[in-house]
C-alpha cells in the first residue's frame, strides 16, 4: 500500500505533537534528583528535540513542493466533480483491502511505545576522570603543553588547570607557531565536546555567533587584548616582555652569566631563534645590540616572527590571518572556560583531594563510584514479602531462622532487668551476658553499688539494695574487699581489683 504524500504529512505532524507531549511528560513526571538523572534526562529530551527538528525539516520540504508532487496530489483529489471524488475514494479503499489481503499480519495500528522513550537511558560517553561530567579531563592537552618545546612550560597539573585560560603568559612568537594553533584547536574542541555532553539543551552556536560578531568588531578596532596591532606588527616587538637591555652588556661572555634560560627568554621576546648552546645563543643575542630588528638578517628570526619591515606583503597577510585565527581560538577557549568555571573549580578541588588521599582511600572511592554507576538490581526476590507471623529473628540471609533453632537457644524466653531500666533480653545467653555490659554497669553505678559476682542474676532494684546493705554490714566481698571487685583493661581482659592494681603498678597493663 503506497503511502500518499498527504498521509506522510499528517504522520509527521502527529509525530511532532506526540514528541512535544513526551517532553512535557518527561519533565513533569520524572523529577531528576541526582546529577546523573538530570544529565540523562537532558540527553533524552535532546534526542526528542532532534527528532522534532528532523520531521519539521521534512514538512518544510513538503510544503515548499519544489517538484509539485503535493499540488498534483491535491488536484487529483479534486478532479472532475463529485462523481470522481467517490470513484477515487473507492479506488483507494480497494487498494487498502488488497494490501491487507496480501499482508494480513501487518499491524498498522500498532501504537508507538511512548513509555519506552520516557524511560530510555541514553548512553553518554565520559571518561573515568570526568565522572559523568562533574570534572574536566585535561590530561591530553596538559601533556601537549608540558612537552612542547615551542610554547610549553614544566608545570604540574593543578597549575595548568588553574591557568588554562591565561594565554598572555606565552610570548607572541610562540603563539604564532603551528603547534600552538594545533594545541588551541584541540583544547577548544575538547571543551566544546564536554560542554555539549554536559549541557545538551544549551545552544553553543548562539554563544559563538555573539562571540564572533563581538570579536570581529574589536579586531577591526584593534581592541583585542594582546593583539592590538592585529598581528601586523610581527611577533618580534622591541620592548616585549622578557627582552633585555643589551646596552648594559659589553660581550657575549657577560650574557652567558645570565644563564641559558634567561638568554632564551630574551631571544624569544625578540622573535629570534633560540636553539644551540649557551654561547651560540649569547652571540646571536649580541648581534641585536645597537641595531633595529629590521636591520638584522631574516635568517636569525623564527619562521613567521621576522619584523614587518623585512617581510613581503604576502607574508604579512599570511601572518595577520594566522594571528586572527589564533586570537579567535583564544577568545573561544576563554569563553568556554568562563561557561565551565564551576566545573573548573570542582576539578581543582578534586585534584587537591586526590593529592592528599592514600592508596586505600583512592581505591575505596573508585569502588564507590563503580557501585554508583552499576545498574540497580530490581529483582523480585528483594521485593518479596517475608511471612513471619511468629516474629522470629532474621538470619544472615534476611529470612527468619528455623523455629527449632529459635527454641533451642531459648529465644522464646524473655528476661527483664529493672536495674537496666526495664530492658528485655531474649534468651538465657543474652540475659547472662548483659550483667557485664555497659547498661547494667551504669545502672549499678547509679544505685551506688559496686558490681560484682555477688549480684549475678539480681535484676530487681530492691533485691540489689538489700543485698548491698547485707554485704556492707558483714564487711563481705562486695563492700570493702577489693579482691571480689572485677575490672576490665583496654584489651577486654577481666582481673580482680587487686591483681589489676599490681599489674598496673608494674606497667604490664
Amino acid at each position: 500500500m503506497a503511502s500518499t504524500l498527504l498521509e506522510e504529512t499528517r504522520r509527521a505532524h502527529d509525530d511532532v505533537e506526540r514528541l512535544e507531549r513526551l517532553i512535557v511528560k518527561d519533565f513533569a513526571s520524572q523529577p531528576a534528583a541526582s546529577h546523573k538523572d538530570k544529565l540523562l534526562q537532558a540527553h533524552r529530551v535532546r534526542a526528542m528535540l532532534d527528532s522534532i527538528q528532523e520531521r519539521s525539516a521534512k514538512l518544510l520540504r513538503v510544503y515548499d513542493d519544489e517538484d509539485g508532487a503535493r499540488k498534483e496530489e491535491i488536484a487529483q483529489l479534486r478532479l472532475g466533480g463529485s462523481d470522481n471524488v467517490f470513484s477515487n475514494f473507492y479506488e483507494r479503499l480497494k487498494e487498502v483491502k488488497e494490501y491487507h489481503r496480501k499482508f494480513p499480519d501487518d499491524d498498522l495500528t500498532e501504537a508507538e511505545n511512548d513509555e519506552a522513550l520516557v524511560q530510555d537511558q541514553p548512553t553518554v560517553a565520559f571518561s573515568g576522570e570526568e565522572a559523568m561530567g562533574r570534572f574536566l579531563d585535561l590530561h591530553e592537552p596538559f601533556q601537549t603543553y608540558v612537552n612542547s618545546k615551542q610554547f610549553g612550560k614544566q608545570v604540574d597539573y593543578f597549575t595548568y588547570v588553574s591557568s588554562i585560560s591565561d594565554f598572555a603568559v606565552i610570548p607572541r612568537p610562540q603563539r604564532l607557531t603551528r603547534p600552538y594553533r594545533d594545541y588551541l584547536a584541540g583544547l577548544v574542541g575538547y571543551l566544546e565536546s564536554f560542554y555539549e555532553r554536559t549541557q545538551p539543551l544549551a545552544q553553543l552556536s548562539k554563544h559563538y555567533e555573539k562571540l564572533e560578531a563581538d570579536f570581529a568588531e574589536r579586531w577591526a578596532a584593534g581592541a583585542v587584548e594582546g593583539w592590538e596591532d592585529r598581528g601586523e606588527g610581527g611577533a618580534a616587538a622591541e620592548g616585549a616582555a622578557g627582552a633585555l637591555d643589551l646596552d648594559a652588556f659589553d660581550s657575549a661572555d657577560e650574557l652567558e652569566m645570565l644563564g641559558a634560560e634567561r638568554v632564551k627568554e630574551a631571544l624569544q621576546a625578540l622573535g629570534m631563534k633560540c636553539g644551540g648552546t649557551l654561547r651560540q645563543r649569547a652571540e646571536r643575542l649580541m648581534m641585536a645590540k645597537g641595531k633595529k630588528l629590521e636591520e638584522l638578517p631574516k635568517s636569525l628570526f623564527v619562521k613567521g616572527a621576522a619584523p614587518a619591515a623585512v617581510q613581503t606583503e604576502a607574508e604579512r597577510e599570511r601572518l595577520a590571518a594566522a594571528a586572527r585565527q589564533v586570537a579567535l581560538l583564544e577568545a573561544k577557549a576563554a569563553k568556554l572556560c568562563e561557561m565551565l568555571s564551576s566545573v573548573i573549580e570542582d576539578t581543582k578541588g578534586r585534584i587537591e583531594k586526590k593529592q592528599a588521599q592514600t592508596y586505600e582511600e583512592l581505591m575505596a572511592e573508585q569502588e564507590e563510584a563503580e557501585a554508583e554507576a552499576a545498574p540497580a538490581d530490581d529483582s523480585d526476590e528483594e521485593d518479596e514479602f517475608i511471612y513471619n507471623p511468629l516474629k522470629l529473628p532474621l538470619g544472615w540471609d534476611g529470612k527468619p531462622i528455623p523455629y527449632w533453632l529459635y527454641k533451642l537457644h531459648g529465644l522464646n524466653l524473655e528476661f527483664k532487668c529493672e536495674i537496666c531500666g526495664g530492658a528485655s533480653y531474649w534468651g538465657r545467653r543474652a540475659f547472662e551476658r548483659h550483667f557485664r555490659e555497659w547498661r547494667h554497669e551504669n545502672g549499678m553505678r547509679a544505685l551506688g553499688i559496686t558490681n560484682s559476682k555477688a549480684f549475678f542474676e539480681v535484676t530487681s532494684i530492691g533485691d540489689a539494695m538489700a543485698l548491698w546493705k547485707t554485704i556492707q554490714q558483714k564487711g563481705g566481698a562486695g563492700a570493702g574487699n577489693e579482691e571480689e571487685e572485677e575490672v576490665e583493661d583496654a584489651e577486654g581482659n577481666v582481673y580482680k581489683r587487686k591483681t589489676y592494681d599490681d599489674l598496673r603498678r608494674q606497667g604490664l597493663v
